[in-house]
Parts: structure tokens; sequence; C-alpha cells
């Protein structure tokens, strides 16, 4: 294998020491934050127009809320790396905790859409550390022979909040108040800081290299820029001419800061990472799946509501059998990376992925409701296991003093995958449904229908990525050596 040694980080750091309770609950910890932040977005989603007559704005001004919280995220993200090696894990996990419950707090009392997006502009920076530093704590905690089992589990809460998120949104909306669509992360929020007192480790490096400043400003407004432009595709408020102008700026400021990193010593982002085979696999692979993956959470729901005539929450009800499906896959998952490696599974699995998105166009007006939640149900086990595959591949062959960076780099990737992949679905559904406001039922479920076509295609050309990846690739994370052994 190229790249570190893979027995760099086989046994966690020896400091602190953890008692066999609080590494038990630490994946619980790390869950909890992963679940208050996958759930903000999918439960504003509902509020939205309800929000917007309150604050007696027009339902499309919403969109700054939702911009505001997504570009804070692409912002904030790299640094959280450098954040936890200089002030841990504990100090930095439980300050994501806290302003992100307090900029939750802050939105539920705001007056008007200025101060609901400046609390939102808050949320998103305690959201950009709770992900990363999170997965580096994981890392740093577990055995490489443990990372895939502890992965799977925190990686269920991201897949869960995004379902049940829609399903929460309406009923608040309808029968409590819009404020709580915010308030609801309170709660979880204290537990969650009540846990870290309990039970996080507190990771550090005793020396720690001095701030890229540059390299944030450089990185940080690209990042920030594409995500605004991602945010903002598909609306007239820029026409082409401008949307290219500054997609053209957000470009040369990634290359800046490309040239950047070569030619400083010590870099916010180690892009010399992508030299070794797992990682580069690992983080690219995740890029170009979630292209395709990534556009479903936003057909669907207007595939069940505008094309089969479902309620909000009925459409919210249909989306969990993902969800149970992802919950499922905790104890086989790492029995099916052990029994025959990431190479196989990731090569095979999506193929899978495509040809079950591509099925997805079987789906109208008078398939039995049973049958797609059938469908639902394998797409949701097949996505789970692509997921915390590509999440635990990327710490194969990385040494402990590289967590911090790939960790990162992995959390920004998945965060620009998100945005990507709506885009693309949003792209390749207008295409296909020119009149949005005029077409029916049936011409919409048939623009969908040739979407998904387009969304699995993207989905089995990511194949080529993973088939970089050599037979015995990440065998010591999946424990594959173990079970030939045997």
């Amino acid at each position: 294998m190229n790249g570190s040694s893979p027995t760099s980080i086989d046994v966690p750091a020896s400091e602190p020491l953890l008692s066999d309770s609080s590494k038990r609950l630490l994946p619980w910890l790390i869950a909890v934050a992963f679940f208050m932040e996958s759930l903000d977005t999918t439960i504003l989603n509902t509020g939205v127009p309800t929000i917007a007559a309150a604050l007696h704005v027009a339902p499309l001004s919403m969109k700054s809320v939702l911009a505001s919280y997504t570009l804070s995220l692409a912002v904030f993200i790299p640094v959280s790396g450098w954040m936890a090696d200089r002030f841990g894990t504990r100090r930095v996990f439980a300050s994501a905790i806290g302003i992100f419950t307090l900029g939750s707090f802050l939105c539920g009392v705001s007056t008007n859409i200025h101060m609901l997006v400046a609390f939102r502009i808050l949320q998103g920076c305690g959201g950009s550390m709770m992900v990363p530093v999170g997965r580096l704590t994981i890392v740093r905690t577990f055995a490489k022979s443990e990372l895939v089992r502890a992965m799977s589990f925190v990686a269920i809460p991201a897949l869960v909040g995004p379902m049940v998120g829609p399903i929460a949104g309406g009923l608040i909306v309808a029968y409590l108040h819009w404020r709580f669509v915010f308030f609801v992360n309170i709660p979880i929020g204290l537990a969650g800081l009540y846990m870290v007192y309990l039970h996080m480790p507190d990771y550090r490096e005793e020396r720690t290299d001095p701030l890229d400043v540059t390299g944030l400003i450089l990185f940080g407004s690209g990042i920030a820029l594409l995500s605004y432009i991602l945010e903002v595709f598909g609306e007239h408020t820029l026409d082409t001419r401008e949307v290219l102008g500054l997609l053209a700026v957000s470009i040369a400021l990634l290359a800046g800061y490309g040239f950047h990193a070569m030619r400083t010593a010590h870099p916010m982002l180690r892009l010399s990472l992508f030299r070794i085979r797992t990682f580069r696999a690992a983080v690219s692979g995740n890029f170009l799946t979630r292209l395709g993956i990534g556009g479903i959470p936003f057909l669907f729901p207007l595939l069940y509501q505008v094309g089969l005539g479902f309620t909000p929450v009925q459409a919210g009800l249909m989306m969990m059998p993902q969800a149970i499906a992802s919950m499922s896959l905790k104890i086989t998952m790492p029995k099916i990376l052990a029994r025959f490696g990431y190479r196989a599974v990731l090569v095979s699995n999506t193929l899978i992925i495509g040809v079950q998105i591509m099925l997805f166009a079987t789906i109208g007006v008078r398939t039995p409701v049973w049958w797609v939640v059938i469908e639902m149900f394998c797409y949701g086990f097949f996505t789970s296991l692509q997921y915390t595959s590509m999440n635990t591949l990327v710490y194969a062959d990385i040494s402990e003093e590289q967590a911090s960076s790939a960790s990162s780099i992995a959390s920004t990737t998945q965060q620009m995958a998100v945005s990507f992949g709506v885009a693309s679905a949003s792209l390749v559904t207008a295409f296909f449904i020119p009149d949005r406001h005029t077409s029916g039922a049936l011409e919409f479920i048939h623009g969908i229908h040739r979407a998904v076509f387009v969304l699995g295609a993207m989905t089995l050309l990511s194949t080529v990525v993973f088939s970089e990846l050599k037979k015995g690739d990440g065998d010591v994370v999946s424990q594959r050596q173990d079970v030939h052994a045997g």
C-alpha cells in the first residue's frame, strides 16, 4: 500500500485515557451532534412558507436563510482540524455544540429576516466544526480494526436526520409554532454538552503550526462563492453571464489556494494527502458518487407530492424505509467489508446503486406503495454501505499526525458534494421539465424518470475512481486480513 504506514494509528492515542464506559458512549455523543446538524436543514425546508409569512417576506427571500448556513459551513469547515489540534477536541467540540445551540435559540427568537440570516451564520459556525472534529475524535479513539463499526454507528443519524426532518417540520408548523423548528435543537444540544462533560476525550497536538491565514482567505472565499453559486443555481436573480463570471472567480481563488499550498510549509489543507491512493480514491469517489446519489432526497419529495399527489407528511413517511435500512446495516456492514474488502465492495456497490437509481424510473401512479417501500429499503441499505465504506477508507493509510487535515478535507469535500448533488439534480430535472409551472403530474413524473436515468448513469461512472484501488487496500481497517488468516 502506498502512502503512510498502515499501522500508524492501529492503536488509539494513549492520552487521554478513556474508561470503558466513555469509549462505549463516545459514538453516541458524536451521533447526537451529527443528528442535530443533519436534521437542521431538512426540518427548516418544510417550514419555509410559514416562516416567510410570519416575517412578512416573500418565500423566495427565504433562500438567503438557507444559503447563509451553507456558506458558513463552507468557510469554517477547513479550519476545524487546525482548531482541534490547537485547542483540543473536547473544547472545540463543546464550543461547536454550544454555538450551534445558541444560534438555534437566537434564530427562534428572531423578529425579522435580517436577524434570522445573521443567526443562521452563527449556527453554521458551530455546525461546521461538529462533523469533522467528531470524526477526528472517533479516529483517534478507536483502533483501525474498530473504525468501521464505530463509523457505521455515528453515520446513522446523518442518514436518519434528512428522513425525519420533513415529517417533523410539517408537524411543527401544523400543530405548534414555527419557532419550534429551531427550538427543537436546544434540548438535543444541552444533552450533547452534558455528554461532552462526562465522556469526551481531549486530544490535542503539543505543537501546532501557525494558522495559514492566506490559505484560509483564498480557500474559504473560493468555497463560499462556489456554495453561493450552487444555492442560487437555476434562479432568475442572476443571468448566465453573471453566474459564469462568479464561477470563474471562484475557480481562480481555489486555483490560487492550490498554488499557495504547494509553496507554503504549513498549508491549511494538506493537498499532498491526495498522493495516498486510498485517501484519493475515498475523497474523490465520495464526491463523484454523491453527484448522483445526492439528488435523490431532492427529487423524491417532488415526485411523491407533485407527481403522485401525496401530502408532505405522507411523502416524509415514504422516505423512512431508507432510514430503517440504514440502521439495520449497523451489524452487517463490518462483516461485508471484512469478507470482501474495500475494492470489491465499493466497485460492486456503486454499480448496484446506479442500477437502483435507474429502476426508480419505474415508479408511477399505478405502482403499489409496498413496492416503492421495498425499493427505498434496498436503496437505503446499499447507500449506507457506500457512505460508511468511503468515510472509513479515508483513514486507512493516514497517520495520526495527518488525521486532522484528512478529516477537514473529507468533510469539506462532502459538504460541497451535497450541494453539487442537489444542483445537478435540479439542472437535469429542469432540462427534462422545461416549464415546471404549467406541466401536469404525468409530465412531471416522466421528467423525473428521465432525470433519474441520468443520475444513475453518473453514479455508474464513479466506479472508475474505485477501480484504482488494489485488492488489499484498507484491509487494516476492514479486518479482512484477520478473516483470511482465521
